[in-house]
């Protein structure tokens, strides 16, 4: 199991890297529409005061064997969810991964849905999917806010669970300060019908860019895990193979010196017999007879 997800952690790190340029190209393409001056009143800008209702997508794994990587990221979605109810609001979870729908349902938790079966190797797919379910809560106004909680693939040693908001979407005076507040990149381009039309149809695929971005940064760091864990298994099974061993042998040679013990006593025991039947042995009847009449 060690040696398989070490061959998939590298796969998943070739995987996020495929990935990363296709969503950071989106991202920079957004920030110059924003610079450039473009405004929409899209849904997913929606901004709400006094969040009430927020949804948890909670990313963890569809199985175990991953040392804390699914634990982790449950318990900072639990403590997520306590703080927000203990303010006294509401909250959906949106499960990705087994584990996460199995541990919030047998604590009664309310989970909306749960997306299953492909956290350690996610498609596009997958997370449109997701994308769509989260569009739907935020765009009816059934949440307020949508975060996203998952584990961040920072290196092949470090892996970190992290909170993240994901809904509603940075208005785009935010997007146009991150992309450099003016419309220069923009100055050689036309847009059809409007660079507002193209920003608006854009923003639904950054969100499914982000969510897909997390799902490979969760499938990563989820091998990453399996692989430490599995390794550490075999290092305390050989270590406990090698003390297992000594213990056998001690037992053995301990049993071996008790029947060593026993044959030597026993065979003076019987040295000892023989000693005293020869040391007190009668003397044959005729011998005894021919004596005493000698001495008539």
């Amino acid at each position: 199991m060690e040696l398989i997800a070490a061959t998939r952690v590298a796969r998943a790190q070739q995987r996020a890297r495929a990935a990363r340029p296709y969503a950071e190209q989106l991202t920079s393409v957004i920030e110059n529409l924003a610079a450039g001056g473009a405004e929409v009143d899209h849904p997913l800008l929606r901004e709400v005061e006094n969040v009430e209702r927020v949804a948890f997508v909670v990313c963890a794994g569809d199985r175990g064997l991953a040392g804390p990587y699914n634990s982790a990221v449950l318990r900072m979605a639990e403590r997520e969810i306590q703080a927000l109810r203990a303010d006294g609001g509401d909250y959906k979870i949106l499960a990705i991964g087994k584990k996460v729908d199995d541990y919030f349902s047998f604590r009664r938790y309310n989970v909306d849905t749960a997306f299953v079966g492909f956290t350690d190797n996610p498609t596009y797919e997958n997370a449109r999917e997701i994308a769509q379910r989260v569009r739907q809560l935020f765009d009816s106004g059934e949440v307020d806010q949508v975060e996203l909680l998952y584990t961040e693939f920072i290196s092949l040693g470090t892996q970190s669970p992290v909170v993240r908001r994901f809904l509603p979407l940075e208005s785009t005076a935010v997007m146009a300060e991150a992309g450099g507040g003016d419309g220069a990149a923009l100055a050689g381009f036309s847009f059809e019908p409007s660079a507002e039309g193209v920003l608006q149809d854009l923003l639904p695929r950054y969100v499914e860019a982000r969510l897909f971005a997390a799902l490979l940064d969760s499938a990563a760091s989820e091998h990453a895990n399996r692989q430490r864990a599995m390794k550490a298994a075999t290092d305390n099974a050989e270590e406990l193979i090698v003390k297992l061993s000594r213990a056998m042998n001690r037992v053995r040679q301990e049993s071996i010196t008790t029947e060593i013990m026993e044959i030597v006593g026993g065979a003076e025991a019987l040295g000892s017999d023989d000693d005293e039947k020869t040391f007190h042995e009668p003397m044959p009847a005729g011998d005894a007879g021919h004596i005493m009449t000698g001495a008539d």
